[in-house]
């Protein structure tokens, strides 16, 4: 049973967190070091390396899955290094940083002495077990928008590292190639004030295919076009080797 000073610092870590547990011990283990049981052995006392093991997963699990959504063309080689760039010591032990895992981790007296409130492998470890407990408390759907508003940023910074593909040239040269048309675009809508408009483009390939994009300038918005007729266009073909 936690004590009034205890569940107050729990507390005040749900709401930096931006969640509340409904099994607060959950959370309570996810901060407990290994050296704050092995100086506290009482029985209700379990530290977070098993909740640990399972965060990792659970994060793994998630970040690939925001990856995968997010860069849906990337090869699985570039979907691995994306993920390790996420996905590391030093980029979770930045990340407990800035919710301030440190300040409330129960740690044993030795290791608090050394530093353990701000060694990287003991704050990325707990807030793989913090995961873990979120996991364990809601689910995986809750737990997944928990990493997602999380890690959004980081992700997003991946896309520096991914090659751009031009959908249009793309789409010429298989409309082209293929049906010996050229595609046409036409804008079909224009809204937003001045400083923020948002373009939607429509593309036809002849009466093939026809498809729509949206985003803020044309360019953009022909680029989702021709993207998601190229797929339709690239998916019908793969459609027909399989089944002749």
């Amino acid at each position: 049973m936690m004590d009034k000073e205890r569940l107050d610092k729990i507390g005040e870590f749900e709401r930096t967190l931006n969640y509340t547990f409904k099994n607060k011990d959950l959370l309570d283990r996810a901060l407990t070091h290994r050296s704050f049981m092995n100086e506290c052995p009482a029985d209700s006392v379990r530290d977070n390396e098993r909740l640990e093991f399972l965060g990792d997963a659970v994060l793994e699990l998630c970040v690939s899955h925001l990856l995968m959504k997010k860069f849906h063309d990337a090869p699985e080689g570039l979907l691995s290094r994306m993920r390790a760039s996420i996905v590391n010591e030093r980029s979770l032990a930045r990340m407990a940083k800035h919710l301030s895992v440190g300040r409330y981790l129960r740690l044993g007296k030795g290791e608090e002495a050394s530093g353990g409130r701000t060694k990287n492998s003991i704050l990325s470890d707990t807030l793989e077990a913090v995961f873990a407990a979120v996991y364990l408390d809601c689910g995986f759907d809750e737990t997944y928008a928990f990493i997602a508003r999380l890690f959004s940023p980081l992700i997003d910074s991946c896309g520096e590292a991914l090659p751009r593909r031009d959908y249009k040239t793309g789409l010429q040269e298989t409309s082209q190639a293929k049906f010996k048309v050229i595609p046409q675009y036409r804008l079909i809508d224009e809204s937003g004030p001045e400083h923020d408009k948002v373009f939607k483009v429509e593309v036809s390939v002849s009466d093939i295919v026809s498809k729509t994009g949206v985003g803020k300038s044309k360019k953009e918005a022909e680029q989702q076009a021709a993207r998601k007729a190229l797929e339709e266009i690239e998916g019908a073909v793969e459609t027909t080797a399989r089944h002749p």
